[in-house]
């Protein structure tokens, strides 16, 4: 099973590399450092709601923003949006459950992904 997946996991490992690299730490930490409010929050969710990343990429991908300056609220979020909303799988998930149903879940989750985030701040 992990020789089937380790070409996925190396090529996303490789986006994620280059895209930290060309990024600009103090990008990353004005945007989404623990001090960015709720620009950060916005900014996690919609681009964890966008992104397709499998779990096991989304994890250490959320390790790695940390280490750059991240908040751990937002890196929640961003986590969080990217396990249970799907904007680009939305059309998929339309046709087999109805588009009412479809934009409840991912509404659902979006909110629920914010509520996450601003319990880790709190307890944290």
């Amino acid at each position: 099973m992990f020789v089937g997946i380790l070409p996925a996991l190396l090529n996303m490992l490789i986006l994620v590399s280059l895209a930290l690299t060309l990024v600009p730490q103090q990008t990353i930490v004005r945007w989404l450092g623990a001090n960015s409010g709720v620009a950060g929050y916005a900014v996690a969710a919609v681009i964890g709601s966008i992104a397709m990343i499998p779990g096991f990429v989304a994890f250490p991908l959320g390790a790695l923003i940390l280490k750059t300056g991240a908040g751990y609220a937002v890196v929640a979020v961003f986590i969080t949006t990217l396990m249970m909303v799907g904007i680009v799988t939305l059309p998929l998930e339309s046709r087999f459950f109805g588009r009412p149903v479809a934009l409840l879940r991912n509404g659902l989750s979006f909110i629920g992904a914010l509520i996450v985030g601003l319990l880790i701040r709190v307890f944290m």
